[in-house]
């Protein structure tokens, strides 16, 4: 894949090691590695990478830090020894949080995750699906109810059935979930085996989890990376 990356970390063994990973294991272009987040941010306004591998506790700017000051179509992969910022790494442009040491095991991982995300997502595409005033009709017992979207809050999945809740009723839908999903577009994700949301009807994401109204959905890690790359395009 034609990748392009840098790296900003203040270990030096940190940046070798990465750097070992990267050359032998991916096809990447290595732009350049930077050792504090203000050589980043000289680097950066000379050279546009699609990622950055960035360290989180540097001295004078932290990894946090920076990743507020960058561009959104620069994605980051965060890269810190401590586990205790991984939700909050979620509110940047991130696709992968590494924690170190760095495993070759835990770099594959991460280089599919990195891969499949430029694969399906690509980042100089701008459309947005829209589906405001839509509707469709379901069948709830021998009635068909019409069914406007955009009062939709989420799908949930309940075996055999799928629960179907609005801002006003609930009805049961003899579906698969995955049947629905293939059937939606933008704003609907699907963040859950169980779970499809209407990203219009969210109120926050805290902790692994989306509240719509009373409900707390929880978001699961297969699903994380699309549902975030939907989120990130909101994010000022």
């Amino acid at each position: 894949m034609n990748l392009s990356c840098i790296i900003v970390d203040d270990e030096p063994n940190a940046v070798n090691l990465l750097e070992i990973l990267i050359h032998q294991n991916t096809q990447w272009q290595l732009l350049g590695k930077c050792y504090d987040a203000l050589e980043a941010i000289s680097f950066l306004k000379e050279n546009k990478p699609n990622l950055i591998f960035l360290d989180i506790n540097m001295p004078q700017l932290t990894g946090m830090e920076l990743a507020s000051l960058l561009s959104k179509d620069t994605k980051i992969v965060f890269t810190t020894a401590y586990s205790e910022y991984a939700a909050e790494s979620y509110t940047f442009q991130t696709i992968d949080y590494l924690l170190k040491p760095i495993t070759l095991k835990r770099f594959l991982a991460a280089m599919q995750k990195i891969e499949g995300y430029f694969n399906n997502y690509d980042i100089n595409d701008k459309s947005v699906h829209s589906i405001d005033k839509a509707y469709f009709f379901v069948k709830s017992g021998k009635v068909f109810k019409k069914i406007l979207l955009e009062e939709i809050q989420y799908f949930e999945g309940e075996k055999e059935y799928v629960r179907l809740v609005t801002t006003t009723e609930q009805i049961l839908i003899y579906r698969r979930l995955k049947d629905i999903e293939d059937q939606l577009e933008l704003p609907f994700v699907r963040v859950h085996n169980s779970y499809i949301v209407n990203t219009k009807q969210l109120n926050k994401i805290q902790d692994n989890h989306i509240f719509i109204a009373a409900k707390q959905i929880p978001i699961s890690e297969k699903f994380k990376d699309k549902f975030m790359a939907v989120i990130q395009q909101r994010i000022f």
